[in-house]
């Protein structure tokens, strides 16, 4: 084995371990928030929103945030955590709302591992 993809994979190795401690404790986290009433945005499509969602999630697609933004509600420096499948469309969504200058957002990630990690 070549150094070069020795330290190729010694770095995967370390990303994949590192995502995973995080991901859990970033589930305790997100989960905290939630129960202390964060606003909670479910940035899916209606056709997933229908299809499960987080109990007191409102929907507010991805694509519509900037739109929508009056939703979001005057202060800005209110909770709010998003979620989506995978964290990809959370992460678009929370772009915008740091663009808006909302100031306490957080990418809770997908539905399925938020669903898994509930407290």
């Amino acid at each position: 084995m070549t150094m070069k993809r020795s330290l190729q994979l010694f770095f995967l190795l370390l990303m994949f371990t590192l995502f995973a401690a995080c991901s859990s404790s970033d589930g305790n986290i997100v989960w905290q928030k939630i129960n202390e009433g964060a606003l909670l945005v479910d940035v899916r499509t209606p056709a997933e929103h229908e299809r499960g969602h987080l109990d007191g999630s409102l929907l507010i697609p991805h694509t519509e945030v900037a739109a929508r933004i009056s939703e979001f509600g005057d202060d800005k420096s209110r909770p709010i955590v998003l979620y989506c499948k995978s964290g990809g469309r959370a992460g678009k969504a929370h772009k915008v709302l740091e663009a808006n200058g909302f100031t306490n957002v957080t990418n809770g990630g997908g539905y399925q591992d938020l669903l898994a990690s509930k407290q």
